[in-house]
């Protein structure tokens, strides 16, 4: 009978360690989750002082606040494009790196397209012409 139950502590334990292990796991597993967020976020955020370096390239103070921001704003839970809209928000359109895709921001990455397409549908007019 003693023998029963030193086996069923030592089965409790063993549950008890494994239940502990997957917590650490878990917990781990969502900081990397984070960490790799936040930095994906400051290579799509412009530098408020700098010229055409994101907000990871760049050392500078006002560099270093959005990046505190980010991060903050990534431990509240908040997701991605709410982050972007608050900095846009905040700072202006141009904290973007990309324009947006949407309104006019669509017309920017459209326009270049729709002009290129322009030109070989001429081109192939006039090619037609000419034979």
């Amino acid at each position: 009978m003693k023998v029963s139950r030193v086996f069923k502590s030592v089965w409790l334990w063993v549950f008890a360690c494994v239940v502990v292990g997957a917590l650490i796991a878990a917990s781990q597993g969502t900081t990397n989750r984070d960490s790799s967020r936040a930095a994906h976020l400051e290579s799509l955020v412009r530098c408020p002082s700098c010229e055409d370096l994101s907000v990871a390239q760049s050392n500078a103070t006002a560099a270093i606040a959005v990046r505190n921001e980010i991060v903050a704003q990534v431990r509240a839970g908040r997701s991605d494009t709410e982050i972007l809209t608050s900095l846009e928000a905040t700072y202006g359109s141009a904290i973007l790196l990309s324009p947006s895709t949407s309104g006019l921001g669509a017309i920017l990455w459209l326009a270049p397209t729709l002009v290129g397409l322009l030109v070989l549908l001429s081109g192939a007019r006039l090619w037609r012409r000419r034979r």
